[in-house]
């Protein structure tokens, strides 16, 4: 089936209402579609709402940040709502990100780059303020040209990381939480790790016997060499595939557009 399994909307970073991204996928071809927001299902709702107005399938689903490396994440599909165990993560997380906002400010102060809480809050538009609100903030008030500057000067470097910290779980909890939930687990993006085929191959190994059910092989900014090394790992390790664009919408990622990967999804729906 056509489907983009990772994107984003306003319910964390993203620049569209679930709504609207639904309307986004339908018009780009696209059969199924999973909304995979920052630590939180706040969005599922309306957008799978949405899904069955336009004859749209989507599927509820989440992001999570693993602990053991930076950019480590974690994608859930098809998660029920209310599971009690995924939800107080969620939570969790999302206090994390509450404490870590006055940490970024702090840490952009001491760069000469001041911003105010209620200015990222007014561009975030909801409860989860995540980077991409920081950084556009910063285009705003002239300091860099575009989100990507702001990152690459700023907010992905690693001093940034080295100073400003935020709760995250392990792996293994938040693969527990969206098995616990009813829900599939896939590998996001694993070249953002940084690891070599070797290290990588083993994390694949090890989150195979937590429960590791897919990597996502299919994602824009993979190199060929790199998408055979994940598709070698699917046969090697038994595991599915899936892909996803990591949209967020033009305003945020403006090199990002919504995918359409040709995918076999029998055994997620």
């Amino acid at each position: 089936m056509i489907a983009d399994l990772h994107t984003h909307s306003t319910a964390s970073d993203g620049q569209y209402t679930p709504a609207e991204l639904v309307w986004l996928a339908k018009d780009r071809g696209i059969e199924v579609l999973a909304l995979t927001d920052h630590d939180t299902l706040d969005g599922v709702e309306a957008a799978v709402e949405a899904g069955e107005t336009l004859g749209l399938r989507v599927l509820r689903g989440v992001e999570l940040g693993a602990a053991e490396y930076e950019n480590f994440h974690l994608l859930g599909y098809g998660v029920r709502p209310g599971a009690p165990e995924l939800e107080a993560l969620c939570e969790k997380f999302k206090t994390g990100r509450d404490q870590r906002n006055g940490r970024i400010l702090d840490y952009l102060r001491e760069k000469n780059r001041e911003l105010t809480l209620e200015e990222v809050k007014e561009i975030a538009g909801g409860d989860i303020i995540g980077r991409p609100h920081f950084a556009q903030a910063m285009v705003r008030r002239g300091y860099v040209q575009n989100n990507r500057e702001a990152f690459d000067r700023f907010l992905d470097t690693p001093e940034y990381h080295q100073k400003v910290k935020r709760f995250k779980a392990s792996a293994e909890t938040c693969l527990s939480a969206i098995k616990s939930a009813g829900g599939k687990a896939s590998f996001a993006h694993p070249y953002q790790v940084g690891l070599d085929e070797e290290a990588l191959e083993a994390l694949v190994r090890a989150l195979k016997d937590l429960g590791l059910d897919a990597i996502e092989c299919r994602y824009p900014r993979h190199t060929p060499d790199q998408t055979a090394f994940y598709l070698r790992l699917v046969e090697k390790y038994g595991l599915r595939i899936t892909g996803g664009s990591d949209f967020h919408g033009e305003r945020v990622k403006p090199d990002v557009e919504l995918a359409a990967w040709d995918l076999d999804l029998d055994w997620l729906l």
